[in-house]
């Protein structure tokens, strides 16, 4: 792997191409990946509606206040990773595989005038939302308590291809050296999980992204393949020289949907990666996953009734209080 081209580092914009560009405003879904307190890291896949802004040097993602489980993870650490790995059923015509890594910015209130701005966004990406008394009653808590994430980018990476083989092209930051291997957990790095089982839910998903913790802290997120298992683990394929050698936590994820997002399915995992020259084996702790059936209306009925039920918890039990003391607390940290 080598780089082919870097951005000044210590320039406070990073400046990408007209072909990240396309990338970055045209993908339907994509994978943001945070960090875990365990120092792994983890990536889940998101709509992010094409919010690109050149000039500013930020990215965005909109997610509901009602599934605030990932935020607390994004407040505590901010550097979060971008990864626009499938044209698939989106608008960019650029093939190529993009990670873009920075700084999030979490807002915990909702803004009626950005939610409002970005609808054009929506119906592009997603379709027309359904109205109705019934439908407002039941996407109101769903919708109404989304907010965007603004992610100061500090790097873009780029392959030409989705599978991120070829000369690797950075702006901004420079890519940094692989990241030294970690400690085994203290209950052992071994599978937790059916090895067998999870292969089969894997590998009926089109796209799999290995999730870690990179040199700088930001996450890393790279194209895989599952190809077998064992007692051992995954066997996992990358592109020649993306796996950092040795031990470390990682986070496995597998998906696919279809247009509008519509018929989602995916398995998140977190587990041990161990990379040996061109063998890796990954060895899963913990998955979760659903599968949605390819029925929009059936789909944001109970996306809409799930976030119903979590904003009224998160409200009971003074989440978005938690979550600024969080917040807060990180500030301190790092101002200190």
């Amino acid at each position: 792997m080598t780089e082919a081209s870097a951005a000044d580092p210590s320039a406070d914009i990073v400046n990408w191409s007209d072909t990240v560009q396309d990338v970055l405003t045209g993908d339907l879904v994509t994978a943001l990946a945070y960090g875990t307190p365990a120092g792994g890291a983890v990536a889940i896949p998101v709509s992010p509606l094409g919010l690109a802004d050149r000039d500013a040097g930020t990215i965005g993602v909109t997610t509901s206040l009602a599934f605030n489980g990932k935020l607390r993870n994004i407040l505590r650490d901010p550097r979060v990773a971008m990864a626009y790995h499938t044209r698939d059923h989106g608008f960019a015509d650029t093939d190529g595989f993009v990670l873009a890594q920075g700084e999030a910015v979490v807002p915990l209130e909702p803004s009626p005038e950005v939610l409002a701005a970005l609808e054009p966004k929506v119906t592009r990406f997603l379709g027309a939302m359904p109205a109705g008394r019934l439908w407002d009653w039941v996407l109101g808590d769903y919708l109404d308590t989304r907010v965007v994430i603004d992610i100061l980018l500090k790097r873009i990476a780029s392959w030409p291809d989705v599978r991120a083989a070829g000369d690797l092209s950075v702006a901004g930051a420079a890519w940094p050296e692989p990241p030294m291997p970690q400690l085994p957990p203290a209950k052992g790095s071994g599978p937790r999980l059916d090895t067998g089982k999870l292969h089969r839910q894997v590998d009926k998903l089109q796209h799999q992204l290995l999730a870690y913790r990179g040199a700088d802290g930001h996450p890393v997120v790279l194209p895989v393949r599952v190809t077998g298992y064992d007692e051992r683990g995954l066997f996992v394929e990358a592109a020649t020289g993306l796996l950092p050698p040795g031990g470390r936590r990682a986070g496995l994820t597998a998906h696919s949907f279809g247009p509008q997002a519509v018929g989602l399915a995916n398995r998140i995992c977190t587990g041990w990666l161990e990379t040996s020259g061109n063998t890796a084996v990954y060895a899963p702790h913990t998955a979760a996953g659903f599968a949605a059936p390819p029925m929009k209306s059936v789909q944001l009925f109970f996306n809409g009734l799930f976030a119903k039920r979590n904003w009224r918890k998160a409200v009971r039990e003074g989440t978005l209080a938690e979550l600024a003391a969080i917040r807060a607390n990180a500030a301190r940290v790092q101002a200190e």
